[in-house]
């Protein structure tokens, strides 16, 4: 994995014989009593490793474009207008600062039904991003999102049960916990696997020393937890790369084992 270029909202990768290319939605702020222990008490005192803004974590919200010149999937879209922060929404000003054309994606590939990864299939006016998209793949019980805003795109969704190839180089696999629906996408190239992990972690500068702690909107956490360690220890293993929603912008790494947990050793320096 390769850094060719970036911008202020977007970092472009060479990934074998694909691109990938990260796209900067923008970011959240959030208290850090969204935090949770495993007893699922609000978390004490955070790390100093943790920085805060304003008292609050600040998310980076990131989704992901990966071609081979030939096809394209959009993994997660951001959030458009529908969330009630306006620091949001920048994913169609990456996308064209990268020179990408909204019409070549046919498939956006949704890893779980918050406003923040599936809104921005419907632009700011009320129209549909993607003019060309054929196929929207989301979990199968997250699928019940396609109503209000996004029920034009209804008839194109394709809900994800079981592990399934989207194409030649990407392929669904369900990891619920953090929604009933929550699912990872891996793509695959002569360079390895670049895992894309939705929400499975929030805040990485404390969840890859401590993987046990949660979020609180974690819907089973248990299940998130579990699906967390399963995630982080398949990251360990020889060519393996981590694409994270909410991995500081642009959000594409390596994992390494450290301690009682893991380290995170990003490629490319923070955008924005």
């Amino acid at each position: 994995m390769r850094l060719i270029s970036s911008g202020r909202h977007h970092a472009r990768f060479e990934f074998g014989d694909l691109q990938v290319v990260s796209l900067r939605d923008g970011y959240i702020d959030m208290p850090p009593t969204r935090l949770r222990d495993e007893d699922g008490r609000t978390l004490g005192e955070l790390p100093a490793a943790v920085p805060l803004v304003d008292d609050n974590l600040r998310l980076s919200v990131n989704a992901f474009f990966v071609t081979d010149g030939a096809r394209s999937v959009l993994i997660d879209t951001g959030a458009s207008n529908a969330w009630h922060d306006p620091t949001m929404g920048l994913i169609y000003e990456a996308l064209d600062e990268a020179g990408i054309d909204r019409a070549q994606v046919t498939d956006a590939a949704i890893t779980h039904k918050h406003a923040d990864h599936v809104n921005g299939l419907i632009a700011p006016d009320g129209s549909e991003a993607f003019v060309n998209l054929e196929r929207v793949w989301i979990g199968a019980s997250d699928a019940s999102v396609f109503t209000g805003r996004l029920e034009p795109i209804r008839d194109r969704v394709v809900p994800v049960s079981e592990k399934v190839a989207i194409n030649d180089w990407t392929t669904a696999v369900p990891a619920p916990g953090h929604t009933p629906g929550h699912t990872v996408y891996e793509v695959r190239s002569g360079s390895g696997c670049l895992l894309a992990w939705g929400d499975t972690v929030h805040v990485p500068t404390l969840q890859f020393d401590r993987p046990d702690v949660c979020w609180e909107f974690d819907g089973d956490r248990p299940q998130a937890r579990a699906a967390r360690a399963v995630l982080l220890e398949q990251l360990t293993q020889p060519n393996q790369f981590v694409a994270g929603a909410h991995l500081d912008s642009p959000g594409i790494a390596r994992v390494a084992p450290s301690g009682d947990g893991y380290a995170l050793e990003y490629l490319a320096p923070p955008l924005g």
